[in-house]
């Protein structure tokens, strides 16, 4: 193994290590000094990452971890994710008391996302897993309000609960293969009783679905994202899926074919799906419906992991919609943590006229959660029913696409009280031209790198498609 093979994970922790103690040291009035030292973290990893995507795969800790194409992209989204996070941390955290605790909570709870997205054996994703989960009740409970701490406790007992069937599922696994290595699991448990290795399957599995924040863990979601600043509402919605979506697509690549895993991926994708997009529905709250449409989207994103091994367009479709996801769905919560103060659709009437920046990132994010052309996750669900129907689903196809058209519903009840006339526009003229906030400036940037993706979908399509699992 290279020393510096896991440099990119080591610089993210460091970092978060760093912020931490020197948090403790630095005045209330220098806490940016932390901001800063996360985002030379963040930005480090990335330069790594990239540079090692230009070698061959590579294992570390015994075969316990692999460092592959797949795995670099993987860190240089995630950390690419958490450093806009923390440009929205430039209007809510500056100067509170738990600025330097926040940055570092942020990093811990990302490298534990890279761990999951690496693990190539059943511990390693069982420490992954804790290290993405615990820092986020933290994150969530900062926030002194009874919301925040109800949101923060449903998190905790969800996370225990869903904890111990991960840990439970690696227990039996192990039991019946007597090695928890990926590589050995695909002989073993080959020759084991397939009701043994079902259990283990679904208790690991449905561990996972709680980090991506999926079906049958989802339940915390909207809760959390409603109660928690726009800051920690973003990234637990964002960054943490990226590495349990990989990590179960790891997983089932391990798996042999005498248990029927797709049927397991397909019902919790449909279930996502529709209970997401049915829940939101009816929700006024703006942050709260994002929470709902993240489950839903975690659906979306199970699609091509069904068919994992059964078409080529399968993993290069799910890091290709990951990617859009990440930066359109930056850009919806960026919007709502420039305007703390609606907390209801309706109060962003004549949102147009007052702010039209901000309302055309929203537009962009919101038309691009649904999967509109030309903005990338448009491509990404394009290319994962097409992964679908090439591996033999042709019906999980068509679930997606009806789905589409159900969350458009919901998405146009944000959209259009945004372009009506209201008292916004009528005091303020013209509105505000230049985004003047840091949450503002982040959402454009988020909504721009949505639009470009789409637009550049061939020349990204053609590097993702090189990833391999």
């Amino acid at each position: 193994m290279r020393p510096l093979l896991l440099l990119p994970e080591m610089l993210i922790f460091t970092g978060g290590l760093v912020a931490l103690l020197a948090g403790s040291f630095l005045a209330r009035g220098r806490q940016w000094v932390t901001r800063v030292v996360a985002a030379l973290a963040l930005l480090g990893c990335i330069i790594a990452s990239g540079l090692a995507l230009a070698g061959d795969g590579q294992s570390a800790f015994e075969g316990t971890y692999v460092v592959d194409t797949s795995t670099g992209i993987v860190r240089i989204l995630a950390s690419f994710a958490t450093l806009l996070v923390l440009g929205l941390a430039g209007d809510e955290l500056a100067g509170t008391p738990r600025e330097s605790e926040t940055y570092a909570l942020l990093l811990f709870s990302t490298t534990g996302t890279l761990v999951l997205a690496g693990a190539d054996d059943l511990l390693v994703l069982a420490v992954g897993f804790l290290l993405a989960s615990i820092p986020l009740y933290g994150l969530i409970g900062l926030l002194r309000t009874p919301k925040g701490a109800e949101a923060a406790m449903k998190t905790y007992l969800m996370g225990a609960l869903f904890g111990i069937s991960l840990l439970l599922g690696v227990t039996i696994l192990y039991g019946v293969s007597g090695s928890t290595l990926y590589v050995d699991l695909t002989e073993r448990l080959a020759t084991a009783p397939a009701a043994a290795v079902a259990a283990g399957v679904v208790g690991v599995v449905a561990g996972l679905m709680f980090k991506a924040g999926g079906v049958p863990a989802h339940f915390w979601v909207p809760d959390a994202a409603e109660a928690a600043s726009g800051t920690v509402a973003t990234f637990l919605t964002t960054v943490p899926k990226i590495g349990a979506v990989v990590a179960v697509y790891r997983l089932v690549g391990a798996l042999p074919d005498t248990v029927a895993w797709p049927l397991l991926i397909s019902v919790f994708a449909v279930a996502g799906m529709t209970l997401g997009n049915l829940a939101a529905y009816w929700q006024t709250d703006p942050r709260r419906l994002l929470g709902w449409s993240t489950v839903s989207q975690v659906g979306f994103l199970l699609v091509p992991v069904v068919v994992a091994g059964r078409s080529e367009l399968a993993l290069p479709s799910l890091l290709f919609y990951l990617s859009g996801y990440t930066v359109t769905n930056i850009a919806a919560f960026a919007v709502t943590t420039a305007l703390p103060e609606r907390r209801d659709l309706s109060s962003y009437r004549g949102l147009a006229g007052a702010r039209p920046w901000l309302a055309g990132s929203l537009v962009v994010a919101l038309l691009g959660l649904v999967g509109t052309p030309p903005t990338a996750v448009f491509v990404g669900k394009l290319t994962t029913a097409t992964a679908a129907w090439d591996g033999g689903y042709g019906w999980l196809a068509v679930v997606v696409f009806v789905n589409t058209l159900i969350s458009l519903f919901y998405y146009l009840r944000w959209i259009v009280p945004a372009y009506r006339p209201g008292e916004d526009a009528d005091r303020s003229g013209r509105g505000t031209f230049v985004p003047e906030t840091w949450s503002a400036r982040t959402a454009l940037v988020a909504a721009t790198l949505s639009l470009a993706a789409g637009v550049a979908a061939g020349p990204l399509w053609a590097v993702l498609s090189a990833a391999r699992i």
